[in-house]
C-alpha cells in the first residue's frame, strides 16, 4: 500500500513486450471464457458495428511518400509551420511519416477527413457482452471485410443472426451471411439504391429488436474509442490486434 504509484510512461516504455506477448487478447479471451461459463452468452443473436479511431498522428506528418526529409522554412522550429490546405493528398500519394498505417478517412460527407483506423466489434444480443474484435485500416470496406473475419473467428454458423447497420447492406456481405446459413438483420439501405435486403429477412420482427442491439454495439464501440482518444499515453493496439 505504501508503494509509489506507478508513471504513467511505464505502460508506453513497456507497449512493446505487451503486443509481443498478446497480453491484451489473452485476457480478453479469459474474461469471455468466464462469462460462458456462466451461461452468459448467446450463440445464435449478434450484433455488430465499427468505429473510426483517431491516430496518433499529425496532418503535418502527411506527407509525399517519395519524400525523404521534411518542409524546412516557415518557422516553427522542431515543430515547422506547413501548409498543406492547398495541397492535393491521397492515399496513392501521401502516407504518415509518424504512422504509415493510419490512412485518411471522412466519417461522412462534409465532414474533415483525418488519419484513423477502424474499430470493429461484435457483440452478443443476449446480455450485451463483446466477444470479439479486430482494429484494421480506415477503408470503404473495412466494416464488413472485419464482420467477416469476426464471424468466422468466433466459429459462427447455422441458425445465427447478425444485426447490423446500413453500411452493411451490400449484396456481397449479405450473400457471405447467408453462405454460412446466418441470417443478416441488416437496416436496409434503399436510398438512390436498392437493397440487398429481401422479404426473406424483413418480414421478421426479430430484424427490429437486432437493430436495437446493432445500435448498442454502436454506442459500446464509441465508449471505447473515446477512451482511446482522451488518454493520449494510451494506444489502441494492445486490446485487438491490427489486422492489415
Amino acid at each position: 500500500m505504501d508503494d509509489e504509484v506507478w508513471n504513467h510512461s511505464t505502460f508506453s516504455k513497456n507497449r512493446d513486450r505487451l503486443l509481443e506477448g498478446d497480453i491484451a487478447r489473452r485476457f480478453f479471451a479469459e474474461v469471455r471464457a468466464q462469462a460462458e461459463a456462466a451461461g452468459l452468452l448467446s450463440k445464435e443473436h449478434f450484433s455488430v458495428d465499427g468505429t473510426l479511431l483517431e491516430a496518433l498522428a499529425s496532418h503535418k506528418g502527411y506527407r509525399p511518400k517519395d519524400e525523404s526529409e521534411p518542409p524546412g522554412g516557415g518557422g516553427g522550429g522542431r515543430n515547422p509551420t506547413v501548409d498543406f490546405q492547398s495541397e492535393n493528398r491521397s492515399r496513392d500519394t501521401h502516407e504518415s511519416k509518424t504512422d504509415p498505417d493510419a490512412l485518411l478517412f471522412k466519417k461522412s460527407v462534409g465532414t474533415a477527413a483525418k488519419l484513423s483506423y477502424m474499430g470493429h466489434a461484435m457483440m452478443e444480443n443476449r446480455h450485451g457482452l463483446v466477444v470479439e474484435g479486430e482494429v484494421t485500416q480506415a477503408t470503404g470496406t473495412a466494416e464488413r471485410e472485419a464482420a467477416v473475419n469476426l464471424v468466422e473467428a468466433l466459429g459462427v454458423e447455422g441458425r445465427a443472426t447478425l444485426g447490423a447497420d446500413k453500411n452493411y447492406d451490400t449484396r456481397d456481405f449479405v450473400a457471405r451471411m447467408r453462405e454460412r446459413n446466418i441470417t443478416p438483420h441488416v437496416a436496409q439501405n434503399d436510398t438512390r439504391r436498392s437493397s440487398a435486403i429481401d422479404g426473406r429477412t424483413t418480414r421478421h420482427r426479430a430484424i427490429v429488436k437486432s437493430g436495437v442491439h446493432s445500435n448498442q454495439a454502436a454506442s459500446l464501440l464509441l465508449s471505447v474509442s473515446s477512451l482511446f482518444t482522451s488518454i493520449p499515453s494510451l494506444n489502441f493496439t494492445p486490446w485487438m490486434t491490427l489486422a492489415t
